[in-house]
């Protein structure tokens, strides 16, 4: 099963499992990370699941729509990689991808 490394808001690391058809907001919150709210579900309407993904994977994730560039832009923690963790269906293409959960707005 593909792995994801997960950085929590005190740094600390941990390694999880994603099954297939999972987000990776979906397999933060189903392990447990309190910290990623994800408040409306996956649905693209705020940015409560923002992440900072690791550089070297950037170009294995799919194009970001206007709608979550604009959710982006209301974070005052967004980066150049910033995404919303709701928006990446997670492939084994991912596999060894590591996400810092971004700091709450």
């Amino acid at each position: 099963m593909p792995k994801l490394t997960v950085v929590n808001r005190s740094g600390e690391e941990s390694t999880i499992e994603v099954g297939d058809g999972l987000t990776v907001m979906e397999a933060i919150r189903d392990n447990g990370f309190d910290e990623l709210l994800a408040l409306c579900g996956g649905c693209c309407s705020c940015a409560t699941c923002h992440v900072h993904v690791d550089p070297s994977f950037k170009d294995k994730l799919p194009e970001m729509s206007e709608d979550e560039d604009d959710l982006l832009d209301s974070s005052d923690h967004r980066d150049e990689n910033s995404r919303l963790s709701c928006q990446i269906a997670f492939t084994a293409d991912l596999d060894g991808m590591k996400v810092t959960i971004a700091e709450e707005d």
